[in-house]
């Protein structure tokens, strides 16, 4: 896969490494994936929240 800089730059700036490094070291993948996994469920905790306030 080609990267564009602007997901180079964002890989960056939420992870702190490069794809190349990403695709490289295991240990930091699973750091990465473990890490936005946690934020989706945090997500969609969210969203559950709100979604009930809303329909009450």
């Amino acid at each position: 896969m080609n990267y564009t800089n602007e997901m180079e730059k964002a890989m960056h700036q939420s992870h702190g490494m490069g794809y190349a490094e990403y695709s490289r070291r295991l240990d930091q993948r699973l750091k990465v994936e473990q890490r936005r996994q946690q934020e989706f469920e945090q997500s969609q905790r969210i969203v559950a929240e709100v979604d009930r306030k809303i329909h009450r």
